[in-house]
């Protein structure tokens, strides 16, 4: 069974596009592969969030992913700091990476031009960090997004650089893992592009808003005029809302806009009204677990123990046999 391995940010909050892009696959995934998902919080640690954040935003993001579907009994579902041996081996591979292959990563290079009073050392060898997240479980599969390609192949560098130099084929080396036609890409409300905080918490539709304001948010999208001839295609902001009510909206519900679009008699109020009120029904019951499991700290913390324990398990063996390949031996 292969092994897969994916990492999730502990800022912002999981909206539609995360769903149906990832998380979706995700939960498939667990029941077909060696799934670790872990909660990234030491690379958050590069833009110096406050104590009481950092552990915030970890507890609504471990209950988001839980009420979402992620099953601890199925999947490894652990937070990154819970596992010591990361950074042990995180210490391992920067002795064995050089400074000017990391200047040149190009997330570094973005991250230093848009933060030039924090570039530290932790943003420079992020890479490495994330090499120590992927090759301490050995995976051999790992889902990244576009932004995180060149940091993927710099962990599989340093996985075949730890093999060359120890003359040891230990580490396998990890491949990117492609959804393909399964990855769902969900528009935003501002007209154009994805739907993702970056571009405003106005554009994406979370799963824990409230209806009220999913409401607000829904009503307040990007519009046109109108069709002003049968048939006409539909703008972009418009294909956007259509594409929104396909995932969350019945079939007939679809047809009937559609019609109405096609025939120049449609109300964009009356669409919004009916976008909004599917998509709460459709969020609802993830939106009920996620407050009911941040109201139960029983419930997060015997997940994040569950998740912790079988992460330590993979973890400690690897390190012990990296420990051995490298010459630290005990007397």
């Amino acid at each position: 069974m292969e092994t897969v391995l994916s990492g999730i940010r502990p800022t912002g909050k999981l909206h539609l596009g995360n769903y149906f892009g990832a998380v979706k696959n995700f939960v498939k995934m667990q029941e077909t592969h060696n799934c670790f998902f872990f909660i990234a919080d030491y690379h958050s640690l590069t833009t110096h969030p406050k104590p009481e954040d950092l552990h915030g935003n970890v507890k609504h993001v471990l209950a988001e992913y839980l009420a979402a579907g992620l099953d601890p009994e199925k999947a490894t579902l652990y937070v990154q700091s819970d596992l010591p041996e990361i950074a042990e081996l995180y210490l391992f591979l920067n002795m064995n990476a050089y400074l000017g292959e990391l200047e040149r990563v190009t997330t570094f290079k973005e991250k230093a031009r848009k933060q030039p009073e924090n570039v530290n050392a932790g943003l420079l060898t992020y890479p490495t960090l994330m090499a120590a997240d992927i090759i301490i479980h050995k995976a051999d599969k790992v889902p990244v997004g576009k932004d995180q390609e060149q940091n993927l192949e710099m962990s599989r560098t340093f996985a075949r650089r730890f093999n060359r130099m120890y003359k040891e084929d230990y580490f396998p080396i990890p491949q990117a893992f492609n959804f393909g036609e399964q990855l769902v890409k969900i528009p935003g409300l501002d007209g154009s592009g994805k739907m993702g905080k970056s571009e405003g918490e106005s554009n994406a539709i979370f799963l824990s808003d409230e209806p009220k304001v999913i409401r607000k948010k829904v009503m307040r999208a990007v519009t046109d005029s109108g069709p002003t001839e049968p048939n006409q295609q539909k703008a972009e902001p418009i294909e956007n809302l259509f594409s929104l009510l396909k995932v969350v909206s019945k079939p007939d519900v679809v047809a009937h806009f559609d019609e109405a679009y096609n025939s120049c008699s449609i109300r964009y109020g009356d669409l919004k009204k009916q976008l909004a009120e599917d998509i709460i029904i459709f969020t609802e019951p993830i939106r009920e677990k996620i407050n009911s499991l941040l109201g139960d700290e029983t419930a997060i913390s015997k997940a994040a123990r569950m998740g912790a324990e079988k992460a330590h398990e993979s973890a400690r063996k690897t390190i012990r046999e990296v420990r051995e390949i490298i010459g630290f031996r005990p007397f």
